[in-house]
């Protein structure tokens, strides 16, 4: 598995190998002058005591800064590529991971939950730029400055050098026992900081619900349990930090007062030279902060590793609903027959089928209702026409065409699908409308929006059709919304157009005027699937499902006289109907 991460960050750091590989080079340039300054500065200390003017002094002094100054703009250099190269990484990555949950199936992403995935297209992504940026720096600069550092140390005064040195692995494993928890704790923060933010976003959504039923108290009593432990979370990280830092400076500060110590000695023995002295002083201060980093850098780095699995993971999922490896583009203009031969669809772990052998023909044009019993299959069969869900092979046809032969744009360009909930952007309506064709002019806007029934409706409104909707559609009406939808499908074209119970919110008189001038405006193939039969009963044709199989068809003058679901459904329709009239 280690081989396998170690290729991870390989593959991700390929495109970047230039700007790598010029921060590294920047990198030891840096650490070349850092491990040179010292030395100057021991020459300047140690010639004082020769023959050594005021004049040579400056000289020496503009050196050393210029070698500072070049040190510190190569260092920024360095930074700034090696981070830059993290911070590319993380935007390519979440744009290969949105693009790739673009692709799945539907009923995946609502398993997965749309919290895992965003979990890991943001923090997990973090986590991945953490480590291909601030870990390889930080790594690559604590070897070099140790590989660079301690030769010429060890050269000045080896044991001094060894005595110096001897507290960096108790600074190592406080910062690796300190560390860990601090990761631990800033992702528990995290996760509380996610968790508050998803109950916001929820009850914002769903302030109605709150409103009707009084349940403000609950809500600020659960919001509070949640604001309680994110702070929790917070303080704890805070209590960490502020007691780890202090304890890295008090063992720091030890280190060099016994380098001081022991110097003091060396330097009565006259085995040492001040400027010596102060260079090793230099030296250790050098490798004070990289070895403190060290515990983090390997923490980060496990991390990212971790999460360099989970992305992995993720891009891994191949979607079940994809276009097949010989795809068979439409040829000239489609019809818009359509053919189920024996249709069968069982959902994964269920027993029984949701659709079984379901055999129909709808004729280019042609007005059809499907109508049944809840449960019966209705909505399976309007995904399965815009292949929402699985399809086996040769049972579903668009104009002959096996539809899983067809690419899945090609489909659902021509098939156009509107579910009764149809989902409506934060965005005007004028945009909501376009959703499926950016590109229409305002007079198309309006001509799918008056043959929806909505334009009287948009009329009424202040600003037109430069109406916000809100998020989800919550400014406008039940009716409003699946009008708009439906108004967003008529937009795009579509030679075929499927209706799943998309007029359910609005009266059986404007539902017949709807479907009434979509038959005006083109003639497009139309599959009303309804709960309205009175609706349904002014189609051409109406198909009658029961648990999943074709019971019967016909028109709605030949299915009334035969005694089956069809008029069972349509006797309680009218019943319900004379009740509410009474009540």
């Amino acid at each position: 598995m280690a081989v396998l991460r170690i290729d991870l960050i390989g593959h991700y750091l390929k495109p970047h190998r230039r700007d790598l590989i010029l921060g590294g080079v920047a990198l030891i340039a840096v650490n070349l002058l850092s491990v040179r300054i010292p030395l100057e500065v021991r020459g300047v200390i140690d010639n004082l005591q020769d023959n050594f003017t005021l004049n040579d002094v400056i000289k020496k002094a503009f050196w050393i800064i210029l070698l500072a100054s070049s040190m510190g703009v190569i260092r920024l250099i360095s930074r700034q590529l090696v981070f830059g190269v993290g911070r590319q990484v993380e935007v390519d990555l979440r744009q290969k991971i949105f693009e790739h949950m673009l692709k799945q199936d539907p009923d995946w992403v609502q398993k997965i939950g749309s919290g895992e995935v965003i979990s890991r297209a943001t923090s997990d992504v973090e986590n991945i730029r953490r480590l291909l940026g601030f870990t390889i720096l930080s790594l690559t600069n604590t070897i070099l400055a140790y590989s660079l550092s301690l030769p010429l140390m060890l050269a000045i005064d080896p044991w001094l050098t060894l005595a110096a040195i001897a507290l960096y692995p108790v600074m190592f494993g406080t910062v690796g026992l300190f560390g860990g928890r601090m990761v631990r704790q800033r992702k528990r923060q995290q996760e509380a900081l996610a968790k508050l933010s998803a109950l916001i976003q929820e009850d914002l959504s769903g302030i109605n619900a709150i409103k009707i039923y009084g349940q403000e108290p609950s809500e600020l009593k659960a919001f509070s349990k949640k604001n309680n432990t994110y702070r929790d979370s917070a303080i704890n990280l805070a209590r960490t930090a502020s007691t780890l830092f202090p304890l890295l400076q008090g063992i720091s500060s030890i280190s060099l007062l016994l380098l001081i110590t022991l110097g003091s000695g060396q330097l009565a023995k006259g085995t040492l030279s001040i400027g010596g002295l102060i260079a090793l002083i230099l030296y250790v201060e050098r490798l004070v902060f990289p070895t403190a980093l060290l515990g983090f850098t390997l923490n980060t780095f496990q991390l990212g590793q971790v999460s360099l699995e989970r992305v992995e993971e993720l891009l891994k999922q191949v979607p079940k609903i994809r276009d097949s490896e010989d795809p068979q583009h439409l040829k000239g203009d489609v019809e818009g027959r359509l053919e189920a031969r024996h249709l069968s669809i069982r959902y994964k772990g269920s027993k029984n089928e949701t659709l079984s052998k379901l055999s129909f023909v709808i004729n280019p044009g042609e007005l059809v209702a499907v109508v049944g019993p809840v449960g019966c299959g209705k909505t399976t069969l309007a995904r399965a026409l815009g292949r929402m869900v699985e399809v086996p092979s040769n049972q579903l046809f668009l104009d002959k065409n096996d539809i899983n032969d067809l690419p899945l744009k090609d489909l659902r360009r021509n098939v156009a699908l509107v579910p009764q909930e149809g989902y409506l952007f934060t965005s005007t309506l004028a945009d909501n409308l376009r959703y499926g064709n950016p590109g229409a002019s305002m007079g198309l806007v309006e001509e799918s929006a008056n043959s929806a029934g909505l334009l009287d409706d948009v009329r009424g409104f202040p600003d037109g059709f430069k109406t916000l909707v809100g998020e989800r559609g919550i400014t406008l009406s039940g009716g409003q919304r699946q009008r708009t939808a439906l108004g967003r499908a008529l937009l795009t074209n579509s030679k075929v157009l499927v209706l799943d119970d998309a007029l359910a919110s609005v009266d059986n008189k404007t539902a017949a005027a709807i479907l009434s001038s979509i038959r005006k405006q083109s003639k497009r193939t139309v599959l009303m699937i309804s709960h309205q039969l009175s609706a349904a009963a002014a189609c051409d044709r109406i198909l009658v499902i029961d648990e999943g199989r074709l019971v019967q068809q016909g028109t709605h003058t030949e299915l009334i006289k035969i005694d089956g679901t069809y008029r069972r459904l349509w006797e309680r329709e009218k019943a319900v109907e004379r009740i509410n009239a009474v009540n």
